[in-house]
């Protein structure tokens, strides 16, 4: 068996009162039965799997119960980010039993948005994608930055850098701000950048009394149907969407690799960079890669919550 850049047939399940709507790289959208599609739908059931994907390819097998550590941290994170609109219905928490039994755990009852097409993307520190720019051009998505910054330096400050939302299996491409004003509109943008930087800000205060630095991570927001109010939507700050390091590590390490240990999927990217070229089907991961994703989802749910 071999990966694939689109969701096997499997994704799918028999839901009681729902039907299968949408498969994204990780997540399964399911629509009440009755509803023709997403765009007629009042509320949607958000799955999310234990699937992997890099380099815009899913991956197999599978981290095991990825989909319901995604699924906890992002109701932690909704739980504290007070007086950001999400798009949770009120009858996630009321009644579990509206949940399917088969998804308990990894799948969250919200409300039907209009996404916006742009991935909301908040760098506090230099690394990855930006530091590769940087060494070239000394700026991260054409932002200048001040000269002699290294691999896994603190910002000056935090920066926006959206990128948009490109269809399943192709790349999401980096964007100006200004390009965002010609997709959205000048109000939705200037919205979706000042509410991006000012979650990222209040979330990596709580992530440092955790003891932990959040380097980089990616919000979506939608606009309610009903209301126009941009609402947080999909998962929120999980170790599929955001970059978290050791602040201990971080201050004492000699290496970008000892700095830079982070809770997510790096340690996948890591292998399959030194394993693949990219050309053709991906190979599969190996057990104790899997393993060791699993381990630093786990410890990462278990810094931030204590759970």
């Amino acid at each position: 068996m071999t990966a694939s850049s689109q969701p096997t047939a499997s994704a799918a399940l028999d839901l009681p009162g729902w039907r299968h709507a949408y498969s994204g790289k990780v997540r399964d959208l399911y629509v009440p039965d009755g509803a023709p599609d997403l765009a007629a739908a009042e509320r949607v059931l958000v799955v999310a799997s234990d699937r992997v994907s890099a380099f815009d390819h899913v991956l197999e097998p599978g981290i095991p119960g990825k989909g319901e550590l995604l699924t906890t941290l992002s109701l932690w994170w909704f739980d504290r980010l007070t007086g950001v609109p999400n798009h949770l219905l009120p009858e996630h928490t009321l009644s579990g039993s509206l949940i399917p039994a088969a998804v308990a755990g990894r799948a969250m009852l919200c409300k039907t948005l209009d996404m916006y097409p742009v991935e909301c993307v908040v760098r506090g520190y230099l690394t990855g994608s930006g530091w590769k720019e940087y060494q070239a051009s000394q700026t991260v998505c054409g932002i200048p930055l001040p000269a002699g910054l290294h691999d896994g330096d603190r910002l000056p400050e935090p920066i926006y850098t959206p990128a948009w939302k490109a269809p399943l299996g192709a790349h999401d491409e980096n964007i100006s701000f200004e390009r965002t004003v010609e997709l959205v509109g000048a109000d939705a943008a200037a919205e979706l950048r000042a509410l991006s930087l000012e979650i990222f800000g209040r979330a990596s205060a709580i992530a440092e009394d955790a003891g932990l630095i959040l380097a980089d991570t990616k919000f979506e927001f939608g606009a309610d149907r009903e209301t126009g109010l941009t609402r947080l939507a999909d998962e929120v700050l999980t170790s599929d969407s955001s970059r978290y390091w050791d602040a201990a590590a971080w201050r004492s390490g000699r290496t970008p690799a000892e700095r830079m240990a982070s809770f997510d999927k790096q340690i996948v990217r890591d292998w399959l960079a030194a394993h693949w070229d990219q050309s053709g089907e991906p190979p599969l991961l190996p057990a104790e890669i899997v393993e060791q994703t699993a381990s630093r989802y786990r410890e990462l749910l278990e810094r931030l919550t204590g759970a």
